[in-house]
């Protein structure tokens, strides 16, 4: 992984809420935290909060049980602190996942939406998790499929190619999607302390607005916005119209959509 993929700061955190939560979080969000809030805990850590899709969720069912909500990127919790003001529940604390600044058996459940995939050691991190975890506690995060099971990223990815030939950006390769080996997960998990993890493979349908939506969204919100701009022309407008315009072809105009898939993992601290 580069180091410049964990990196949302600039305009990215408000585009990434604005498009994308609605686009790919939201649906998963929603049934990730009636996950966590079926377990019935009274304190949970969240890891890679971002702009809190999954913070708003858990918060809407909460019922006397409190959230700390970490991502590494301050700029993304304090988009997100702006969407639930006033929630006492719900303290934000940038954070570490490798590294996180709490006691030992501190929460009776832990939740993750599409962030573990960006640890850049997916052991160490679970680790870290089953330290603050009580025993018993469990641990629910949500991790993308396949590229090819996740229909708006292969257009995407053709149009990134086709606007650099000579060096297409990888940021949705490397990371979003780098991360689906269901075997690899199983393995990573154990060896940082948990119970072999039940995984569920869930599909949604990702809708927008519009083609230019969408592509805004990856291009914009996202390091991708990054890679684009270090690489110079054509710039980042024309590049996200092209990749607007590659949608239109495949999904047409007007609204849009397209199937999604990603993997809900649940594991037990031992």
């Amino acid at each position: 992984m580069e180091a410049t993929d964990k990196v949302f700061a600039g305009p990215v955190p408000q585009i990434y809420e604005r498009l994308l939560v609605p686009l790919l979080f939201r649906p998963y969000a929603e049934d990730l935290a009636a996950r966590v809030m079926a377990l019935r805990p009274s304190s949970i850590i969240e890891l890679a909060a971002g702009t809190g899709a999954l913070t708003r969720e858990l918060a809407a069912r909460l019922d006397g049980a409190g959230i700390v909500a970490t991502d590494l990127n301050q700029p993304m919790l304090d988009m997100a602190a702006t969407q639930l003001s006033g929630d006492a529940r719900v303290v934000w604390q940038q954070a570490d996942a490798l590294g996180l600044p709490f006691a030992d058996e501190s929460f009776d459940a832990a939740a993750c939406q599409f962030g573990v995939m960006f640890f850049p050691d997916k052991p160490a991190s679970h680790r870290e998790v089953g330290r603050v975890l009580r025993p018993g506690g469990r641990y629910l995060f949500n991790v993308w499929d396949s590229i090819a099971s996740n229909e708006f990223i292969p257009v995407l990815l053709d149009a990134l190619a086709e606007a650099f030939p000579n060096d297409p950006p990888r940021f949705i390769e490397r990371t979003p999607h780098g991360y689906h080996d269901v075997g690899m997960i199983e393995l990573d998990l154990m060896a940082g302390g948990f119970a072999k993890p039940v995984i569920e493979r869930v599909e949604k349908r990702a809708r927008a607005a519009s083609a230019l939506d969408v592509a805004t969204g990856f291009c914009q919100g996202t390091p991708i916005r990054g890679e684009i701009e270090a690489r110079g022309g054509p710039g980042l407008m024309a590049v996200t119209e092209a990749v607007a315009r590659a949608l239109e072809r495949r999904f047409g105009s007007g609204p849009v959509e397209g199937g999604i898939a990603a993997f809900v993992v649940s594991a037990e601290r031992m």
